[in-house]
């Protein structure tokens, strides 16, 4: 049970709440934002124009609309931003988007009343959940678009899911054994302004990465034995030399998975080959390098997580309504364009390590690793694949967040397009998967041609991983199935806890964060 309202969002807890916690809100937090709810009221009865509250939205904020009509303007308006497309977004993410959005309106400065998250709140611990099309967000003014299908669940209209199952709204909530909403003043508003389906897209790409950042080390570590390459260019002092914390640490778990492997050994006696290629003895520069944006982007999208983000915000104790730019998702939008380049840059290195390992004059392995080379290709075409994946997550990795189109009439004309940059992180992170599995599998194989040398512990306990679902490769076979299985147990993370979290570097570093 995850407890909203008192202690910050962690990036733990948003992986418990993504994986399917059930949450539970702090009376005190309830108290707050029933205080905001309140200092709403007052607005109203005074009478003075406040944006969405008593007026019309963006480029229409000078149309004044009068008390009679104020529930309906909160209708009309979630009714109107119902204009997303596409393919629904996965329920882990929309369950961390329900309790981001939760979060939010706990601080007490959107304005809503206390039932607004309760209401989200029982219907994510019932399963009910909003049906959230991807498409239609431009990070600014917030998530309107796929924010609105969560207002529309409250008030019984649009789509939801039930426990996986597609069903209208209002059926949902029935099952669910919960009443429609009535939208009051500025709640519409308060629901569809934020940058919670953007944040939430990126952390669950971001917490996805991180699994695939871990596998990536192992197979990087598999590949070095499988080539019976050195391990001088981890020493800790060439490391610290330069500094950069995620270098030192990559390299510190690159020693760790490797102690005591036979066939390292090996390559001090009898071996001619001087130094290693780029991608086998820069992988503390490069990983590290990756590590430290990915640790970067987390800070920023657990900050984001905690913060208040529509507009405009209620101050109860001034009764002032204060318009600003807090939905403006720039700072989310450039955290997901970080983690995209380093998920391209984690493929980049990982397909040149697989094809390193398939030919016969830097690995000194049989040809494309196969015992019988000519009459069997052997490993040849899951390198193409790699190669596939790894530029396909080129192409996907330029920057989202320098593209702007003007929108509402030029009133929003400048937006960040995070929702975008957060939602392509999916498809490149299961790209990634792809490879490193294939390269586990590349490694694995030719730690088999090593025999009778073996490996390091660490690693054979991954190696044994790999071996539970692929057998090692005798004559050609199909890769295709074998490499989605492969990619189920690097997506599941099976391999760092095969070898012990404590072998691998973590993401987060600042207990502010842990």
């Amino acid at each position: 049970m995850i407890v909203l309202g008192t202690k910050p969002l962690t990036l733990a807890k948003c992986a418990a709440i993504a994986a399917g916690a059930k949450i539970r809100i702090a009376p005190e937090a309830l108290a707050r934002v029933t205080k905001g709810a309140e200092a709403v009221a007052a607005i109203v009865t005074k009478g003075d124009a406040a944006y969405g509250i008593n007026t019309g939205f963006g480029k229409l904020a000078k149309e004044r609309i009068g008390d009679a009509d104020l529930a309906q303007l909160q209708l009309n308006l979630v009714r109107s931003h119902r204009a997303g497309i596409g393919e629904p977004l996965p329920e882990p993410t929309v369950r961390l988007v329900v309790a981001l959005k939760i979060a939010s309106l706990l601080h007490g400065f959107s304005g809503v009343r206390a039932a607004i998250p309760q209401m989200m709140a029982d219907m994510m611990n019932a399963g009910a959940l909003p049906y959230i099309p991807a498409q239609g967000s431009v990070g600014a003014s917030g998530d309107l678009a796929p924010l609105a299908e969560l207002a529309s669940l409250l008030i019984g209209e649009g789509r939801a899911t039930l426990k996986g199952k597609v069903l209208p709204a209002h059926e949902a909530l029935a099952k669910a054994h919960l009443s429609p909403l009535v939208l009051g003043p500025k709640e519409g508003l308060a629901i569809l302004n934020g940058t919670q389906v953007s944040t939430a897209l990126a952390l669950t790409g971001l917490l996805a990465t991180q699994r695939t950042f871990n596998a990536a080390l192992i197979a990087g570590a598999m590949t070095v034995d499988a080539a019976a390459g050195s391990d001088a260019p981890f020493d800790p002092r060439i490391h610290a030399l330069r500094g950069h914390k995620g270098q030192i640490d990559v390299a510190t778990a690159l020693r760790s998975l490797m102690q005591g492997s036979a066939i390292r050994t090996s390559h001090l006696l009898g071996d001619d080959r001087v130094q290693d290629p780029y991608s086998l003895r820069c992988q503390p520069q490069v990983m590290g390098a990756c590590l430290e944006l990915l640790r970067h982007a987390a800070g920023v999208l657990i900050t984001e997580a905690n913060g208040v983000s529509d507009n405009p915000l209620v101050f109860p104790d001034s009764l002032e309504v204060i318009s600003g730019g807090n939905f403006h998702a720039e700072p989310v939008a450039f955290a997901a364009d970080q983690i995209a380049l380093a998920i391209a840059e984690i493929g980049n290195l990982s397909e040149r390590r697989i094809a390193l390992l398939v030919d016969p004059a830097t690995s000194c392995l049989p040809a494309f690793l196969s015992p019988k080379p000519g009459l069997n290709s052997g490993f040849m075409i899951p390198q193409v694949t790699a190669a596939a994946l790894a530029s396909e997550n080129k192409q996907r990795a330029h920057p989202a967040s320098i593209d702007t189109i003007p929108t509402s009439a030029n009133q929003e004309d400048h937006v960040s397009m995070a929702t975008h940059a957060a939602f392509r992180l999916h498809a490149m992170v299961r790209n990634l998967a792809g490879i490193v599995a294939i390269e586990l599998m590349a490694a694995g194989q030719g730690i088999d041609l090593r025999a009778p040398l073996k490996t390091s512990a660490p690693l054979a306990l991954a190696h044994a991983v790999l071996r539970s679902r692929v057998a090692t490769l005798t004559v050609d076979r199909p890769f295709g199935e074998e490499t989605e299985m492969v990619m189920g147990l690097v997506q599941s993370d099976a391999f760092a806890k095969a070898v012990g979290q404590t072998n691998l570097p973590q993401l987060l570093v600042s207990e502010s964060f842990a």
